[in-house]
């Protein structure tokens, strides 16, 4: 399973509001919203399509969402937003008090990560990974309506599984996050999973070590890019 002991620590200190496993070396100078090498902006490593590729990374806490995320965000050198940083105070608040979050909590923050993903993207961005928990389908549908706010951009969301128990254990082992392990259970109770109707989604179970899981990501996402250039071709 994925390990809080088996990656180095980050270089940099991270945010206690984000779903992360330790990174590797090699992710540990991404900063939010920036593609970064050696202090420079550098070209995305993601195909150029004719489109623009909103990847958010989606499942329960304890899953890895910020890991993954921040991994695949560094290899296709794309800005990277963490979804937990744009919580309003009070979400946060109820959120360490083991409080679930309502429809109502969410729905501005949805919004929010919606509408700068789509600004990171009309700044010049060729795609931006987002990490969002998106439980549920109308949640995920906030997200997915972006291509009628920008006509180019594409959706996809990569959703991280695994079993609640394993889940909880990751979440057990943090320091200094706000997200109890109390409140995995609560989310597991109204996670909805991906049906097959909602074609736009990359299946990912995290049970398996973080180098399979990263690796298996990247190779499903570049897969869902290939199958759009030859749709486009």
């Amino acid at each position: 399973m994925l390990s809080y002991e088996n990656r180095p620590a980050m270089a940099r200190s991270t945010p206690t509001t984000s779903d992360l496993l330790p990174l590797s070396p090699s992710a540990s100078n991404l900063t939010n919203g920036s593609s970064l090498t050696n202090g420079h902006t550098t070209k995305s490593n993601q195909p150029e399509t004719t489109h623009h590729h909103i990847w958010l990374i989606t499942g329960p806490a304890g899953c890895g969402k910020s890991t993954v995320a921040q991994f695949i965000a560094k290899t296709m050198n794309l800005p990277y937003i963490e979804g937990d940083e744009y919580h309003p105070a009070a979400n946060v608040d109820k959120m360490a008090k083991g409080i679930p979050l309502s429809d109502a909590d969410r729905w501005d923050w949805l919004t929010n990560l919606r509408e700068e993903s789509i600004r990171k993207i009309q700044a010049g961005a060729q795609g931006v990974v987002l990490t969002c928990s998106a439980l549920k389908r109308k949640y995920r549908d906030v997200i997915r309506v972006a291509p009628y706010y920008s006509h180019d951009v594409l959706v996809h969301f990569v959703y991280l599984h695994a079993p609640e128990e394993v889940l909880i254990a990751r979440v057990g082992a943090r320091k200094g996050h706000y997200m109890g392990a109390n409140m995995v259970h609560s989310q597991c109770m109204i996670l909805e999973p991906p049906g097959k109707e909602e074609t736009d989604v990359i299946t990912v179970d995290v049970s398996a070590s973080i180098d399979e899981v990263e690796a298996e990501a990247l190779a499903k996402m570049r897969e869902a890019i290939k199958r759009e250039l030859i749709r486009d071709s």
